[in-house]
């Protein structure tokens, strides 16, 4: 499983760097880190005209990408190189904690840390004044999370409606709403450039022996990683209600992920919550974490959990990011449709899941593709179902990547046999 992204130190907001040097020193070897780190040797980026004439007619900008790996953001600065034109980018604070040399680095390529536990208003305010001044285009991933699976779209966090309809409103009050804030979707779509086997097969062997098992390399791909991932699966029921449960894996899933989250949910909320499992996750941990973490107490002045509790709500923490990490296996992702690429990334969030370590499998290609900008007024649509301003933009971004996904290589007779 992932490392959980809570720490128990306060929070402490991290501004942006404003000057424009460093981004342009710095994007100098991004090609270089996602190459070497992340994997991805070569970007292609498409419609970029779209954004270049938004700048050059001086609109608020607020670029919303689809978020399923962690080289996104690092990828992303091959479209501000090709632009001339450094971005903001809102990040977790977690990124930010324990290694100074990267909070140095995300700060000067600016990057800018939002607390996701409690409502951040620093970060907010300087969202929203980055898009009012029109200082630079803002990065803003709309689902809130890591989504693993690159022909999926998470449920889209209200924030990046809220934030851009907030600018809006101060545009319009400052010049008359002659320039508009627009939401630019972003899609990322990655491309698995080598042979399925030779990348999937040494991470399904490491799985096998865990377990216990000979490795399985005599048997089809796709009937390998159902096995593994039936027996992973299995193991979690085991420890968490007792025994491996019958039925659709899918069904299995949903299962285990209420029997972690519903007991959360009547201690914490006091309801069962119906939303989707990154939203319910979030809840949860703006009830939790705030008793863990301080952040307008100096630490002198705290007065701290009992360890039993800490430790407790430590636990509670951990069920909650397991909860979401089995989300994250969308239902028949691969037997809708078995490409290379939807087969690597599970084979890949298997392997995470279990040894906390991310997965990178090259060569891969990136391709970010520019879609439509979608104008945000500044008071909200009334009488509509949902946000407007995000149902545009999920119906772009979910088209853009249903368009861009027919590009992965269906999975071969003679790779599904290897």
């Amino acid at each position: 499983m992932p490392p959980l992204i809570v720490t128990d130190s306060s929070y402490e907001f991290v501004p942006p760097h404003q000057g424009r040097i460093w981004p342009r020193l710095l994007s100098r070897f991004s090609t270089r880190m996602i190459r070497t780190r992340y994997g991805v040797h070569s970007v292609e980026i498409r419609d970029q005209q779209k954004l270049a004439t938004l700048l050059a007619d001086g609109h608020g900008i607020v670029l919303a990408p689809n978020h399923c790996r962690m080289a996104d953001a690092m990828v992303l600065q091959s479209l501000s190189q090709s632009l001339h034109q450094p971005f903001f980018i809102m990040a977790s604070s977690h990124l930010f904690r324990g290694n100074r040399l990267i909070k140095w680095a995300l700060r000067r390529i600016g990057a800018f840390s939002v607390y996701r536990e409690g409502a951040d208003r620093k970060a907010v305010e300087t969202a929203v004044d980055i898009i009012v001044q029109n200082k630079r285009p803002l990065v803003l991933f709309p689902e809130g999370a890591l989504s693993h699976a690159n022909d999926r779209l998470n449920a889209l966090m209200e924030g990046v409606s809220f934030i851009a309809r907030t600018a809006a409103r101060k545009r319009q009050k400052a010049d008359g709403d002659s320039k508009s804030v627009c939401i630019v979707p972003v899609a990322i779509r990655y491309l698995f450039q080598g042979d399925l086997v030779t990348a999937a097969g040494p991470i399904l062997a490491d799985i096998e022996r865990r377990l216990s098992w000979r490795t399985q390399d005599n048997m089809p791909i796709v009937e390998r990683v159902y096995k593994v991932g039936n027996a992973l699966l299995g193991l979690k029921e085991t420890e968490y209600l007792g025994g491996p449960r019958p039925g659709h894996i899918a069904d299995r899933l949903q299962a285990l992920i209420d029997a972690l989250l519903l007991p959360l949910e009547h201690e914490w909320l006091k309801s069962r919550n119906d939303d989707s499992v990154i939203n319910r996750v979030k809840k949860l941990r703006q009830a939790v974490v705030p008793g863990m973490i301080c952040e307008d107490e100096p630490a002198t002045e705290r007065t701290p959990l009992p360890s039993e509790e800490l430790d407790r709500r430590w636990r509670q923490l951990q069920d909650m990011q397991f909860a979401q990490a089995l989300s994250l296996y969308p239902r028949e992702y691969i037997a809708s449709r078995p490409t290379v690429d939807r087969i690597l990334e599970t084979v890949e969030r298997m392997a995470e899941n279990l040894s906390g370590k991310e997965q990178v499998s090259p060569p891969l290609k990136a391709i970010i593709q520019v879609g439509d900008p979608i104008p945000v007024a500044a008071k909200r649509e009334r009488g509509t179902d949902g946000d407007p301003v995000l149902n545009q933009l999920e119906a772009s971004l979910s088209d853009m990547l249903n368009s861009l996904s027919r590009e992965s290589t269906l999975c071969s007779d003679h790779q599904a046999a290897s």
